[in-house]
């Protein structure tokens, strides 16, 4: 990172900004073209967990190259100034590296759903459905690489 001094390395901050946001960005490749996508998600243990239709361009992609990188942004505030080189954004960030696995037991797929809902909710006594269980492709990422970064806070 250029910027040491807004690097954030307690990982404990770290697993606070993951574990309390609900929305990432996923960005895939599609060749040598970029593909990001916003997402739901749920974050456990250094995993990201990520529901999808069982069919569609991030799913094509992912059976090509599973190397994913999430993002996760949050205590977002724009600075102003009077002056143009004034204005900035405060913020914190995470950027995860990792490989998507595709859960295909239904048990783990399950558990992935009920990490998502309790991420979304705050709740994880959640009753899945069967059918919803195997009309849903459920992805856990494992990270491989984590790095923030703090601005203005």
């Amino acid at each position: 990172m250029r910027r040491k001094d807004k690097e954030i390395t307690d990982n404990s901050l770290l697993d606070d900004i993951l574990s309390n946001n609900t929305i990432c960005r996923v960005a895939l490749s599609d060749g040598d073209t970029p593909y990001v996508i916003p997402m739901n998600y749920g974050y456990k243990d250094r995993a990201f967990y990520l529901h999808s239709a069982p069919e569609g361009r991030k799913l094509d992609l992912l059976q090509k190259n599973r190397n994913v990188c999430i993002e996760v942004t949050d205590s977002i505030e724009s600075v102003t100034s009077k002056k143009a080189c004034g204005y900035g954004t405060k913020y914190r960030s995470v950027i995860c590296t990792g490989i998507a696995h595709f859960l295909t037991d239904a048990n783990q797929k399950i558990e992935g759903l009920k990490i998502i809902m309790k991420q979304q909710t705050g709740n994880s006594e959640w009753e899945i459905p069967e059918a919803a269980v195997s009309n849903v492709v459920v992805l856990k990422i494992i990270t491989e690489s984590v790095t923030g970064k703090i601005s203005g806070i």
